[in-house]
């Protein structure tokens, strides 16, 4: 009986199921990072895309992505960015993220989507204040870990979701 306790319990963890809470882990990181960044705690920028991060917290694919853009970077204060904003609060100006949720969905054709969402402008007068911003975070498994392989974050004026791996892609191209 215990053999079987264990193959069970080994299938469910190759299959994916096992690593369920597990797979918001890069997730949390950098949540945690962009949360402190707009925190009123006068602390220094946490760069979600420095050289540690990016070697463990996202997939090949995203890094190779990520660094072909950096050839590319914005105008900014450190002069490596390819970005000219904050990417997961889309934006340049952003409150103390306030109401932060993070919901991960089953892992489906090796993705898992890990949905975040938070309000960003809470403490501002404008009248979409109160609205949520929504970032999708799809994260696989690589090298026996879970990384984040594609940012995606809702466009509110056009209903569509805009993937940071393809805006990489064209920064890369000069675009």
């Amino acid at each position: 009986m215990k053999t079987i306790a264990v193959v069970i319990a080994s299938l469910i963890a190759f299959s994916g199921i096992g690593h369920a809470a597990d797979i918001t882990a890069p997730v949390k990181e950098i949540m945690e990072a962009t949360k402190s960044n707009w925190a009123d705690n006068n602390s220094d920028w946490t760069d979600i895309f420095d050289a540690s991060r990016l070697d463990y917290l996202y997939s090949r694919d995203f890094v190779a992505r990520y660094q072909a853009a950096a050839q590319f970077p914005a105008v900014d204060d450190d002069g490596i960015s390819p970005f000219d904003y904050d990417v997961i609060v889309n934006g340049q100006d952003a409150c103390p993220l306030e109401d932060l949720t993070m919901a991960a969905a089953p892992v489906v054709d090796g993705v898992a989507e890990v949905t975040v969402r938070f309000r960003k402008s809470a403490c501002s007068d404008a009248p979409d204040a109160k609205d949520y911003t929504t970032v999708h975070f799809l994260v696989i498994e690589e090298g026996g870990k879970p990384v984040i392989d594609d940012i995606v974050t809702e466009n509110i004026e056009t209903q569509a979701r805009d993937s940071l791996k393809a805006t990489m892609a064209l920064i890369a191209k000069g675009q």
